[in-house]
């Protein structure tokens, strides 16, 4: 077979141009072995870009966790070197305060450094679900114990209107499930109750949560599913409704907001496509 010394040369600063980070196309239409190896060079370059860009991407996720960890563990570590080196000198009331503050934020450090390797795990695309067929009881009384404590404080309960069977990953669920009613739990009055309801159409299965609050301000929505942006709580980090979304979208599912106001809560619904 001839193969003129031009297209040899072109061949040639493609590969080039490839190793410069150039972007170029000598893919050819035409029969012939050599257009075939053009074709096939051309293919084994693009599958190598997509190999980097998604090399870089987890490299920027990887980054962008580093930089929130270490920025939400700043603040509790020098709280807590402070006590600890006011520990010594101190009244036994005030040992006994600085001992139970560093033991509450070495448990907030716990929570959120778990969390952030979850979420860290889900956008790698590195959790296998496990779907199973079980009802909203069941994924409900899993729950209640995670926020019993949160809801005694308030004089809070929770109330399923209807049962339904979810398609879905227990544990996964579970975790999404629980995030969802802290947050109802955090914007609803004292003395109130949290409605959970499920159902289903021909599109997918649903679970939704009802606060009993004074519904959610849209302007809010956009940082609604963003870390560390949405918590009005002191001791939160605003990391759980992105995390029960991350969830979600693992599942294939998602979650949808009716914003509620005059005088209806917020509802949070998870969809789980069938």
């Amino acid at each position: 077979m001839w193969i003129r010394k031009k297209d040899v040369e072109q061949l040639s600063e493609f590969v080039k141009g490839y190793i410069s980070g150039e972007k170029l196309d000598i893919r050819a239409n035409r029969e012939g072995a050599f257009n075939i190896l053009k074709n096939d060079i051309y293919s084994l370059v693009d599958k190598k870009n997509e190999q980097i860009k998604a090399i870089e991407s987890e490299r920027d996720i990887l980054s962008d966790y580093m930089a929130d960890i270490s920025h939400q563990l700043k603040t509790p570590i020098t709280s807590m070197m402070i006590m600890a080196d006011l520990l010594e000198d101190a009244e036994p009331e005030k040992q006994a305060e600085f001992i139970h503050n560093i033991q509450f934020s070495l448990n907030k450090m716990e929570w959120l450094v778990e969390a952030l390797l979850k979420m860290a795990k889900l956008d790698a695309h590195a959790i296998d679900f496990i779907k199973k067929d079980i009802h909203t009881s069941e994924l409900l009384e899993a729950v209640k114990p995670l926020v019993a404590i949160l809801l005694d404080i308030n004089n809070q309960t929770t109330e399923l209107k209807n049962d339904c069977t979810i398609h879905c990953d227990k544990r996964w669920t579970v975790e999404a499930l629980t995030n969802i009613i802290k947050n109802a739990i955090e914007y609803s009055p004292k003395d109130s109750v949290i409605v959970v309801d499920s159902g289903e159409n021909p599109m997918y299965s649903w679970i939704s949560v009802k606060d009993s609050g004074m519904g959610m301000d849209r302007t809010k929505y956009a940082a609604l599913f963003k870390r560390f942006e949405n918590s009005t709580s002191e001791n939160g980090f605003g990391i759980g409704m992105p995390l029960a979304l991350s969830i979600m979208k693992g599942q294939g599912g998602d979650i949808d907001v009716d914003f509620g106001g005059n005088g209806e809560g917020a509802i949070f619904i998870l969809k789980f496509f069938k």
